[in-house]
């Protein structure tokens, strides 16, 4: 190509505009010609745009200039719609991008949004008190942009704030036996054995909400999960299977439950097989928002103010790992598939270790005892001869 002074260029062209600004021009590796997305105020300047798109295009590193003009808002939109959800995590998706991601970024083109544009953002978010939901809306748009890498449209993530996807959620506070069989007696007889079940069996409220009378078979004195039940805002009960496959499992109950459940089955429960645990006064499956008010209601009057359903699962949990329970028989109980959710009830607690040492020491005392080795109050032994 030749510039404005006619001599030969090896790579683009400068021409000088009438506003006394310089405009450079290349062929791209498709053969069509590219306009710089800017103007120069030198002709130096230009000549070293140019300089940096030809050692891209050598190096393969070059990408299309018009490849990002995407809205942005649109191909959020998309990668929502392309990928195999879970129907909880669209809605939640969908809902962080209509009010967090989209009135900041949705009127821009993908190749428009920044890593500086990306840290204020996510400094404004985070000056509403939202912590936790900035780190959600920070994953979101993390990812979608990853995917615009990957369909190069964008030649880098912007999102590349260390620790920003990361939740920093409160400690789950975890309710005392006695509050669980306190709240029980709160929210009524219908609705107690769903209490005991989300503490004592570490049940999701949508593994409840789903649980047949199938499900429950006390010959054998165990429930199997096999489905969920997740309700969306919009009120509509999406049944499938569990979060993962470790999600399907048989959980002992409590034999104390026993009782509990001939009574709540014979009551609450039709007789057919496919009859559903717990249903409300009319008959019909709960719904969380009519479930939600008795459980506040129940929760204050026990002066528990902020403890959500959910609580009653990490007691559980809780529960079952101060009984010294290995990683793998929790993984079982909680349904995880994933090791490090399992590991955030591996606490090393004061009385955990006291109790692992009163069984370790009865067990040395059963053994010396029947092979004749009995225990002097000096610690020493009698040794037969």
């Amino acid at each position: 190509m030749a510039n404005n002074s006619g001599r030969r260029r090896r790579f683009g062209s400068v021409r000088k505009l009438p506003s006394g600004r310089f405009q450079a021009r290349y062929l791209g590796p498709d053969g069509l010609e590219r306009t710089a997305d800017t103007t120069f105020p030198t002709k130096t300047d230009a000549d070293a745009w140019l300089a940096e798109v030809e050692t891209d295009m050598r190096r393969g590193d070059w990408r299309d200039p018009l490849a990002g003009a995407v809205n942005f808002g649109t191909y959020a939109q998309t990668w929502i719609a392309e990928r195999d959800l879970a129907p909880l995590t669209r809605e939640l998706y969908r809902r962080l991008l209509r009010l967090y991601l989209q009135p900041a970024f949705g009127d821009w083109e993908v190749k428009e949004i920044t890593a500086p544009r990306v840290r204020a953002w996510r400094a404004e978010l985070l000056e509403s008190g939202k912590a936790t939901t900035t780190a959600k809306c920070y994953r979101l748009l993390k990812a979608v942009l990853e995917t615009a890498v990957d369909d190069e449209l964008i030649r880098r993530n912007p999102c590349r704030i260390k620790g920003a996807a990361k939740e920093q959620a409160a400690e789950r506070p975890v309710a005392t036996i006695e509050q669980v069989l306190h709240l029980a007696h709160l929210i009524g007889p219908r609705w107690q054995l769903m209490v005991f079940m989300g503490a004592f069996l570490s049940l999701r409220p949508e593994e409840l909400a789903e649980l047949r009378r199938s499900d429950v078979d006390l010959l054998d004195g165990v429930v199997r999960i096999r489905r969920a039940a997740p309700e969306l805002c919009s009120g509509h009960r999406v049944v499938k299977e569990p979060k993962s496959k470790a999600g399907k499992r048989a959980i002992v109950i409590p034999e104390m439950l026993l009782p509990d459940f001939e009574h709540h089955l014979k009551l609450y429960v039709g007789q057919e097989p496919d009859s559903l645990l717990f249903l409300g006064e009319r008959g019909a499956p709960f719904r969380r928002s009519t479930f939600g008010r008795k459980w506040r209601k129940a929760r204050d009057a026990a002066g528990m103010p902020g403890f959500r359903f959910y609580d009653l699962r990490h007691t559980g949990n809780t529960l079952a790992a101060n009984t010294g329970a290995s990683l793998k028989d929790l993984m079982t109980r909680m349904g995880h598939a994933s090791v490090s959710a399992a590991m955030v009830y591996q606490h090393a607690t004061d009385e955990q270790q006291r109790k692992i040492s009163r069984q370790i020491s009865a067990a040395v005392v059963d053994i010396r005892t029947r092979r004749q080795q009995p225990i002097h109050e000096d610690g020493g032994e009698t040794r037969e001869a």
